[in-house]
């Protein structure tokens, strides 16, 4: 039984070897990157039973993402390798104080095999949680009707659904983003957002008028990412606040909010009370960023207890 499962697109990310613009950038270090995938990454890391529903190019980056995810302990029965379709691509651009560009080259992604039919019923029947995001179904409106029937199987099984709504709008339009999101929030129980994306899906960057929205859903759990203002949980009424660590070097800012939302699935499904887990997500937050690569700095769970409660830790 798999404690976590999500749905997505996942790619092979170029990153620079140097920082700068990318026309200057004459090598690169092949990485593997995706949201949904980070995030399954991050909860296996974890000790969390973790699946991936998703399609790759029947090609040598695809072989190589499936092994690297299969590698991770993530169960990729649901994930297949077709023939023709080439896998996705993204040449990062980082920049000197860790923030980034993302180039996507994704025409005819292998996901546009993933269909509504296609979807293993039993795979959401022994799960617990479905996790969501904004980037899968931005790429296609077929994508759309796919997450739209795994949201359905999800209630059907009573899962608990989690959401990102990790807006990108290179992938579709502010209007295209805020209609398809928005009518899933109903069916959401954990939103997990970042402030500007909170402001395209209800008109407001206030803390207060956001929760305001939020309470005409079912959303049990408000998670608001402030980057590095920290972050807030609203759940019961009750709103509690979370510095951010502090961070020795920013190096790369990609995957920071994937590893949030992996703490806050990690807490969430083992009950602890909000406060701890929004520190928790936190800190492998901070984690995050002290790593190069959209995934590399994802920690384990010992990793992550050892700075959150405060272990002697053995170098030598």
């Amino acid at each position: 039984m798999n404690d976590v499962i999500t749905i997505g697109d996942a790619m092979i990310t170029f990153d620079p070897s140097t920082t700068g613009p990318l026309r200057f950038a004459d090598s690169f270090k092949r990485k593997v990157g995706g949201a949904e995938l980070n995030v399954a990454i991050g909860c296996s890391r974890l000790g969390l039973n973790t699946g991936w529903i998703g399609r790759l190019g029947k090609d040598e980056f695809g072989r190589f993402i499936y092994n690297f995810a299969r590698g991770e302990g993530i169960d990729v029965s649901e994930v297949q390798l077709i023939e023709g379709y080439p896998t996705s691509l993204n040449f990062k651009e980082i920049r000197a104080d860790g923030s980034g560009k993302t180039n996507y080259y994704r025409d005819k992604s292998p996901t546009s095999t993933l269909t509504p039919e296609s979807l293993n019923e039993s795979f959401f029947q022994k799960a617990r949680l479905l996790h969501i995001t904004g980037v899968f179904p931005a790429i296609g409106e077929q994508n759309v009707r796919t997450i739209e029937k795994a949201v359905l199987l999800a209630r059907k099984y009573d899962l608990k659904i989690s959401m990102d709504p990790n807006i990108r709008l290179k992938l579709w339009n502010e209007q295209q983003a805020r209609s398809t999101l928005l009518q899933w929030m109903p069916y959401v129980d954990y939103l997990l957002i970042g402030q500007e994306e909170a402001a395209l899906l209800f008109g407001t960057s206030d803390t207060q008028e956001i929760v305001e929205h939020i309470k005409h859903y079912n959303v049990s759990h408000l998670f608001l990412k402030l980057g590095s203002e920290g972050s807030i949980v609203w759940t019961e009424n009750k709103q509690i606040e979370a510095t951010s660590e502090n961070v020795e070097k920013v190096v790369d800012t990609v995957g920071a909010g994937d590893g949030f939302d992996a703490g806050v699935i990690y807490g969430l499904l083992n009950q602890w009370d909000p406060e701890r887990i929004l520190k928790f997500a936190n800190f492998i937050g901070s984690m995050v960023v002290s790593v190069y690569g959209d995934n590399e700095g994802l920690p384990y769970l010992d990793d992550v207890l050892e700075k959150f409660e405060g272990k002697a830790t053995i170098e030598r």
